[in-house]
């Protein structure tokens, strides 16, 4: 039973970092190219970026390697999702 809690929740828990990690992307590029200092917004929002979706992805996967695929299914997912005509992307155009 716990299984059939935890994969589905790794999978959503994917997404939720992907679009959390590309929405952040297109955020520091929409903003960071009018900053005073654009090295920093840039170098920031990848540091700050990758150590959520790193930290998020080992605490969802607790060791298992299923829900560490999933996790990445899911952040995958959410990639396409932005990029491919979710409510975001077609906003951004």
């Amino acid at each position: 039973m716990d299984e059939a809690v935890t994969l589905p929740g790794a999978l959503i828990g994917g997404a939720l970092l992907g679009l959390v990690f590309f929405g952040g992307l297109r955020w520091t590029v929409r903003h960071g190219v009018r900053a005073r200092a654009p090295a920093v917004w840039f170098l920031g929002s990848i540091l700050g970026r990758f150590g959520l979706c790193l930290g998020g992805f080992y605490l969802l996967a607790r060791g298992d390697w299923h829900r560490l695929l999933l996790c990445l299914m899911g952040f995958l997912v959410a990639r396409t999702f932005l990029l491919r005509g979710g409510p975001i992307a077609r906003n951004a155009l």
